[in-house]
């Protein structure tokens, strides 16, 4: 049995329905554009990432930070 009980000879025949329906040349169009979109989306999710990392570079560390101590009298519910 193949995928969800589909045998694999009925695989076969809805290929070939659909090869013979769009065509190799329609199909081949929709895989590159397909494959074209996968790759724009990655560049795009590494160009995010080396943003976000250069950002995090930036960030500068403050030596003479203070601390502020703080005690709480009267807490209201909300």
């Amino acid at each position: 049995m193949g995928f969800g009980g589909i045998s694999p000879w009925s695989l076969l025949i809805i290929l070939v329905i659909i090869l013979l329906l769009f065509g190799t040349k329609r199909l081949r169009n929709m895989g590159s554009d397909l494959g074209g979109a996968f790759k724009s989306f990655k560049k795009a999710m590494k160009d995010e990432d080396n943003t976000s990392s250069a950002k995090a570079e930036q960030v500068t560390h403050n030596d003479q930070a203070q601390v502020i101590d703080a005690e709480v009298k009267h807490k209201d519910k909300v």
